[in-house]
């Protein structure tokens, strides 16, 4: 079983606690999930090329996800890797935008806002979930972990007003993530064996770290950004 089956078949209480990035995330994107049905994370593969179904027209809420993970119904997805001209979508088409988890996976990551900007209506809001203190994830195209600082620049010169990124957890969460991900260490052939030990040293404090991380103040170490802009009128 997986690391990510595994987490959601534990109860919901527990699965946010340990896992609060993923939780946040959640949240950020429900609304839009109620608007219009698409897969709540997404995730970036290899490049490839850009597809879009041809004549589709602007929904409600445009899931910017891998063609790999599109959900039935969406009406339009890219990989920002590369976008050809025949498969633009129309300036101005779309009401908001998700980039959930994928700007780290870009190289040019300016030139995929660059393309969502262009792509949304004046005033339309745009979400964007980005990881910082996380492990090395679909090599080779994991290119960068975004600061705070950097989220704000990148997302300055297509929003109307300074854009909002707000940390995902603090200290003793990133603490509590680091000791869970030490687990994966004991898995695989004899170091099976280890394994209850390991659960038995890592897991309750990585449990009880959570309760403290309102202690951090300044949250300077976070798992990631949950950041949202608007479009220039």
């Amino acid at each position: 079983m997986t690391r990510s089956a595994l987490a959601r078949r534990l109860p919901r209480p527990l699965r946010r606690h340990v896992l609060h990035f993923e939780a946040a995330i959640e949240d950020a994107v429900a609304p839009s999930h109620a608007a219009c049905p698409m897969a709540p994370a997404c995730s970036t593969p290899a490049p490839a090329k850009a597809s879009t179904p041809a004549g589709s027209p602007a929904s409600a809420t445009a899931a910017w996800i891998s063609p790999s993970a599109t959900p039935p119904g969406t009406t339009a997805a890219w990989t920002f890797w590369r976008i050809s001209p025949r498969s633009r979508s129309r300036a101005a088409a779309f009401d908001a935008a998700l980039h959930i988890v994928t700007i780290e996976h870009l190289p040019e990551p300016g030139c995929a806002l660059a393309e969502i900007a262009r792509v949304l209506k004046p005033g339309a809001p745009l979400l964007l979930a980005a990881p910082h203190e996380w492990e090395t994830h679909q090599p080779p195209h994991d290119y960068f972990r975004s600061p705070v600082s950097a989220c704000s620049t990148c997302l300055k010169w297509p929003a109307s007003r300074m854009p909002s990124c707000v940390p995902a957890a603090a200290t003793f969460r990133l603490l509590a993530r680091r000791l869970l991900n030490g687990l994966q260490f004991f898995s695989g052939g004899a170091r099976w064996l280890l394994f209850p030990l390991a659960a038995l040293l890592l897991v309750p404090p990585a449990l009880v770290l959570p309760c403290l991380d309102s202690l951090d103040r300044d949250r300077n170490f976070t798992l990631g950004y949950i950041c949202t802009a608007k479009k220039r009128a």
